[in-house]
């Protein structure tokens, strides 16, 4: 079982300063009395980082332009100057984690009659600020703030609004009721996903990670308890507080094109200049069109290379280093555990063993104990275990993606696959080859988990009463803390 530590002295974090509301004292603590959907795994961090200031929320999200979420809390916003605890009612408790819990929450009844917003829910992310000063981590919470104040990605979640109540922070977020991957992997048959399953889930967080760096942003902590599924099937990566935020400095790769293996019986003035569009977004239609003029024929693969030796802007923060000890244990780069330095690359590290364990239900270095998981992870050599293969596609999917994960988890990071050219690199693999990256949003899921929620909400988590529903909540100054 992996552990989430993060002991480091966090104080050279910038605190920010908010206007507090008050409310008033009780001794009933309601943060502590719903029952809670713990993570499996935690994650361990030792780390020290700065901050500068906080990037309003309010501002313009173009992906979020039609959702009815981020509708209601624009007119919500309008209508009150402002959003506070008091315009949301709390349903239960849906997750815990190490500087925060989660609550279900929705617009009490007389804020959606309020320029007839409509009914939706929200997860509220509550977090004790001098609970977590006293632990030295009130800075990965603001991290985490800063981070998603910035994000405006399909695959990544959505701030609404955040405020402070006494001494606690709350960010309103999207809500996923589809659980997690670990949740949803434990439903399948054998607890692990098909290859095509387990193929849509990695493009989609590939995106965003690749998102997340061109923003300077290394994520640290990819698991999949942390890859969130909603409830039309996509994926939302979440959880911060470990990130390192950095700056990324945009290149322009010009690739040399070899003339006889590319243009051979290929006029270069034939070639249409959509050949030269970037691979990363294909086109549905082709842009050659029907001609017989044998000279402006090009052939599948002379596309694929031309297309290969485009110029690529790549923005990754090849420069980033740090030498906190974060992530959770079993998917920890050699790097990380070294103590060194590391950068990106522990990103593709980690990835490698996200789809390892999609596949295969298990880590490919877990040890007995902590400490022999992080030997292995240094020492032990990658395998795979035996699996039987119904059809000979599935054996030659299976060795591709096989390939691709010997690639990305390369115990020196600098010749990790990603380690140079980010995410480019990983979606030119032969595993990624029939994905439309331009048109992901558009497949369908493997599966839409519209029980899964219901079904561990019924198990695990209990809805509060009308009364304490319609009350307000009253927060108190002190509450045990986890």
């Amino acid at each position: 079982m992996g552990v989430k530590v993060r002991s480091s002295d966090e104080s050279d974090y910038e605190r920010s300063s908010c206007s507090s509301i008050t409310i008033p004292d009780s001794s009933h603590g309601w943060l502590s009395d719903v029952p809670s959907i713990g993570s499996r795994r935690s994650s361990v961090s030792v780390s020290v980082c700065s901050y500068d200031s906080i990037l309003s929320c309010g501002g313009h999200k173009p992906h979020k332009a039609n959702q009815v979420a981020w509708e209601a809390m624009k007119r919500l916003r309008a209508e009150n100057g402002r959003v506070g605890l008091e315009h949301f009612r709390l349903l239960r408790r849906v997750g815990s984690g190490d500087i925060g819990n989660v609550y279900l929450c929705e617009l009490r009844s007389e804020c959606e009659t309020v320029g007839l917003l409509p009914k939706c829910l929200y997860a509220m992310k509550v977090v004790d600020r001098e609970a977590l000063e006293a632990r030295n981590k009130l800075g990965r919470a603001e991290m985490e703030k800063e981070i998603l104040s910035m994000l405006d990605h399909p695959f990544l979640p959505t701030l609404y609004a955040e405020f402070n109540v006494s001494h606690y922070s709350c960010l309103v977020m999207e809500f996923c009721n589809g659980g997690d991957l670990h949740a949803l992997r434990q439903l399948q048959p054998r607890k692990t996903f098909s290859i095509t399953a387990a193929k849509f889930y990695a493009a989609e967080t590939l995106l965003a990670i690749e998102y997340l760096h061109m923003m300077g942003i290394v994520y640290r902590d990819l698991k999949p308890e942390n890859v969130l599924v909603r409830e039309d099937g996509h994926i939302m990566l979440s959880d911060f507080d470990l990130s390192l935020k950095c700056d990324v400095v945009p290149k322009l790769f010009r690739p040399k094109l070899d003339p006889h293996t590319v243009h051979k019986g290929v006029k270069s003035s034939s070639v249409p200049s959509c050949a030269y569009s970037s691979p990363l977004i294909q086109p549905v239609l082709s842009c050659f069109s029907a001609s017989n003029n044998k000279s402006t024929t090009v052939t599948p693969v002379q596309h694929e290379q031309l297309a290969e030796a485009s110029p690529e802007l790549i923005a990754e923060p090849v420069n980033a280093r740090s030498k906190s000890f974060v992530g959770t244990h079993e998917y920890l780069a050699p790097e990380v555990i070294s103590g060194l330095g590391h950068g990106s690359a522990v990103d593709w590290w980690t990835f490698g063993v996200f789809l390892y364990e999609l596949l295969y239900g298990k880590t490919p270095f877990k040890g007995e104990k902590n400490e022999k998981t992080l030997i292995s992870i240094i020492k032990k050599p990658l395998t795979f275990p035996r699996m039987g293969f119904s059809s000979t596609r599935d054996l030659e999917e299976m060795l591709k993606v096989q390939d691709l994960i010997s690639k990305l988890l390369v115990k020196n990071p600098k010749k990790r696959l990603g380690s140079l050219k980010g995410s480019v690199e990983i979606k030119r693999h032969e595993f990624f080859k029939s994905v439309n990256w331009a048109l992901i949003r558009s497949v369908k899921p493997p599966e839409v988990p519209k029980t899964l929620q219901k079904s561990s909400s019924k198990a695990t988590s209990t809805k509060m009463s009308k009364k304490e529903r319609s009350t307000t909540y009253e927060i108190p100054q002190h509450f045990e803390y986890f």
